[in-house]
Formats: structure tokens, C-alpha cells, sequence
């Protein structure tokens, strides 16, 4: 049953972004400084927010993955050096 929503919410996801690639074809040209690139509204704002996705799901697996799943290891090496009889389960 999960793997129908979700497929059907990557399809929702992606006819949206058409949807948004095709209702918005005027060309804008975005200024890097010493290059610039010409590309479609749509386009441009469909790579926006890949970026800033990309941007969000690094910083917070930074942020509160990574000190999560270290915390979890230590507390486990913990656990298996106070039992005296060395078990790991």
C-alpha cells in the first residue's frame, strides 16, 4: 500500500513540474557574474527548488541525522559494555 502512495505522489510531483515547465516558457536569463545562462521560467524555477531541496536535505541530515545516529551508537557501545556478560542483544 505505501509503495502505490508513493509512486503516486512522485507522479503528482512530476506532472506538476511539467505542468509548471509548460505554462511558463518565457526565456529568462539568469547572471552568474562572469557567465550567465538563458533558460526557460519554468525550467529555472523547477531548478530552484531542486536546489534548495538538495540545500535542505544536506544541511539536515548534517544538522540532526548525523549527532542522531551518533548518539544512537554511543548509547549502544554503552549498553554492550555494562552488560557483564558481554551479550549484544
Amino acid at each position: 500500500m505505501m509503495r502505490v502512495l508513493r509512486l503516486l505522489v512522485a507522479c503528482l510531483f512530476l506532472a506538476a513540474g511539467a505542468l509548471l515547465g509548460a505554462l511558463n516558457p518565457q526565456p529568462v536569463t539568469i547572471d552568474f557574474g562572469p557567465a550567465s545562462l538563458q533558460a526557460g521560467l519554468g525550467a529555472s524555477l523547477l531548478g530552484a527548488m531542486l536546489v534548495g531541496v538538495v540545500a535542505c536535505g544536506l544541511l539536515l541530515s548534517t544538522l540532526v541525522i548525523l549527532p542522531l545516529r551518533l548518539r544512537l551508537r554511543r548509547a549502544q557501545v554503552g549498553k554492550s559494555a555494562a552488560s557483564p556478560t558481554g551479550d549484544h542483544t
